[in-house]
């Protein structure tokens, strides 16, 4: 069973974070995070056990609000069937301004995984590419299982490098461009 986090644990999580989304990963310690959020290590270690498992949980916060996030989108839209218009959706989400903390901390969380290293990252870069494959196979009810899967796998990595692009070049307008060339 599961124990629910204490509110100051909660509070903690909520602002590791926030630091996390604005500092990335990379080179992460907890002295400095413990600092920011106005706590300390031995604290910090004390509710969340290591570090790895504080940034795995983070991690898996992540990969869950987004895919919330994209859920309750494309059921507001009313796009649960209409392959195409959820991959726009998705596109024009994941590439607004608005989400770049979070799409920069997931992309190199995703990047970290591939590496040979283990880390609190391990696992994430499959764990996330099913998670919006299932939901853009989701999106395409009527098509057989194979065929979902390979036009699924084609629009993700389409947006994955767009959003690599974007990430890197800050080029909104030339990136978007491309973008509405279409899913191929």
């Amino acid at each position: 069973m599961k124990v629910e986090p204490s509110s100051r644990q909660a509070e903690l999580f909520d602002a590791s974070y926030a630091y996390v989304l604005d500092h990335g990963l990379n080179g992460l310690s907890l002295r400095p995070l413990a600092a920011a959020i106005g706590s300390s290590p031995r604290v910090l270690l004390y509710l969340f056990d290591s570090k790895e498992n504080l940034l795995r949980e983070l991690l898996a916060r992540a990969r869950r609000e987004q895919i919330a996030r994209m859920t309750s989108a494309l059921n507001a839209a009313g796009l649960n069937d209409a392959f195409d218009e959820s991959a726009a959706l998705l596109w024009s989400w994941l590439s607004a301004p608005e989400q770049r903390p979070m799409v920069r901390l997931t992309y190199e969380a995703f990047m970290l995984s591939l590496s040979r290293a283990p880390g609190p990252w391990a696992g994430f870069a499959r764990e996330s590419a099913q998670d919006w494959l299932e939901l853009l196979i989701d999106a395409q009810p009527d098509a057989p299982r194979a065929a979902a899967e390979a036009r699924a796998t084609r629009v993700l990595a389409t947006i994955r490098g767009l959003l690599i692009d974007l990430l890197a070049c800050g080029d909104g307008e030339r990136v978007e461009a491309a973008a509405r060339l279409g899913w191929l």
